[in-house]
């Protein structure tokens, strides 16, 4: 059963407790790209200051950390291998697999979701990380074939009964995908979409369904909540070539207009209680569900702090989520 307070969750019918945020490490990964030169990074990074925001973030209590194979084609891993040392056993792990790529050249090269490649690749994460074990295990492949991810779902119970992974969850917008995998005896989650801007009813509906956590990945809608404004994303970044999925961005010279005044529409109600912008997002989140576990990137210790920072105020109230629909239209 669902554990909440303002600063602990549960990860579904896991019985897992994880902080009421955890850290998306999307970001630390640094610089890679699609084989046509579309960056899927956020730019360059500083690995030391990677390393202090994820043990600064330690002390401040959080305790989950969301990463993927893919991210900096393996740095990402690495990176929070390394930060967490010896203090692994404190945090709950989460990583995706799905994706295939060259790590020489910082590569995207293709997707792969077959059970084979589901085993290679957690024995190489579970290497990256230097870990014997990962805490949720998660399809990185949002849309593939449904009846390919009933197996990946059987494969994952296999790797629970050998003590490989704790338990799984698929990252998808698609409740009828979700759904596959919530039949599964050790699904603990659906990784999804959510934020101020973006809800998402009907997998919420089936967290609540199936007994599942929901980790909010885009808490800040890339940056947009986090109080960015229309300054031009560096090369390297994701946003100075946006992809048709990622709203907000336009050409990539800077953030739109238009979603900047829906930012500023919404800064009295997000900025209560002595929150920054970004704090107000993640209460909005807390407050939306009991289930929501936001995953905010971060690159510096800054961030790391203001993220963390926001447990503390915790949700926003019931008037308080009713102003943000009326705002909004919704």
């Amino acid at each position: 059963m669902e554990k909440t307070t303002q600063s602990h969750r549960t990860l579904g019918r896991s019985g897992i407790e994880v902080s009421a945020l955890g850290f998306g490490c999307w970001a630390i990964g640094g610089e890679w790209q699609t084989l046509d030169g579309q960056p899927l990074g956020w730019g360059k990074v500083d690995d030391e200051e990677s390393v202090r925001a994820i043990r600064r973030a330690l002390d401040l209590g959080v305790t989950f950390f969301d990463t993927a194979d893919t991210y900096g084609t393996g740095h990402s891993e690495r990176i929070l291998g390394r930060a967490l040392g010896k203090r692994r056993d404190q945090v709950v792990l989460a990583t995706k697999w799905g994706n295939v790529f060259d790590a020489d050249t910082r590569t995207l090269t293709g997707a792969d979701d077959s059970p084979a490649h589901a085993r290679r690749a957690l024995t190489a994460s579970l290497r990256r990380l230097d870990t014997d074990h990962v805490d949720l295990y998660q399809l990185h492949l949002s849309d593939a074939d449904p009846e390919r991810a009933a197996e990946l779902r059987d494969t994952c119970e296999e790797f629970v009964r050998e003590g490989l992974i704790r338990g799984y969850a698929w990252s998808t917008d698609d409740p009828a995908r979700a759904a596959v995998f919530a039949k599964g005896p050790h699904c603990t989650a659906v990784q999804h979409t959510l934020n101020v801007f973006h809800d998402a009813p009907e997998l919420l509906a089936l967290c609540e369904e199936f007994d599942l956590a929901s980790i909010d990945r885009s808490p800040l809608a890339m940056g947009l909540l986090g109080g960015r404004r229309g300054t031009r994303p560096e090369p390297g970044d994701i946003r100075s070539a946006p992809p048709a999925w990622l709203p907000g961005f336009g050409d990539g010279s800077g953030a739109d207009p238009a979603w900047l005044a829906r930012v500023d529409a919404l800064r009295e109600v997000l900025t209560s209680g002595g929150r920054t912008l970004a704090q107000g997002a993640l209460a909005w989140l807390w407050a939306r569900s009991p289930r929501t576990v936001p995953i905010p990137g971060f690159r510096t210790v800054a961030q790391a702090e203001e993220n963390a920072g926001a447990m503390a105020k915790g949700p926003l109230t019931t008037g308080q989520l009713a102003d943000v629909d009326r705002i909004l239209g919704r």
